[in-house]
């Protein structure tokens, strides 16, 4: 995903601040995007730092290279009467909308690389398997799974 500098080897600053930008922002507000929606349903939600994500991201990139970092999530408690399926699978797939939001943000001012990180956060976030976020949204309505879905391929499209 980093360019490397051609005659030393070692990561090119100016992109590694892009994507870290990108990532950060993307990553900031899918959270933020989770916490206000679910509040707007009437629920707690607050987001936890989780030690042990930031841990084994560190441990997997010694040991394999990869780099997958899961700094944590917003929880969320549902209020008195609970919530439904349909607000359970709105709260999900708001965290892709904001990344995609974002994605067509970066598109539109010329930050190719900021749009296609965030397409694939967006994406990322849609498989269909719990705990990620794709598997309440294709439970709640496999349309507006597939919408998302079909719009995140899109835009990684060069």
């Amino acid at each position: 995903m980093f360019a490397y500098h051609p005659s030393r080897g070692i990561p090119d600053l100016p992109l590694l601040l892009v994507a870290l930008l990108a990532v950060s922002l993307g990553f900031i507000f899918h959270e933020l995007a989770h916490k206000f929606t679910a509040q707007r349903f009437g629920c707690w939600a607050e987001y936890r730092m989780w030690e042990l994500g930031l841990i084994g991201a560190l441990f997997l990139r010694v040991v394999t290279g990869w780099l997958f970092i899961a700094p944590g999530a917003v929880y969320i408690v549902p209020g008195y009467a609970g919530i439904s399926k349909r607000e359970d699978g709105i709260i999900s797939a708001s965290g892709a909308i904001a990344n995609l939001t974002l994605a067509i943000i970066f598109m539109l001012i010329g930050f190719e690389f900021g749009a296609r990180i965030n397409a694939w956060l967006a994406l990322f976030n849609m498989i269909p398997f719990p705990p990620l976020d794709g598997s309440k949204v294709i439970g709640w309505n496999f349309a507006v799974w597939g919408v998302i879905v079909a719009l995140a391929i899109l835009l990684l499209r060069p």
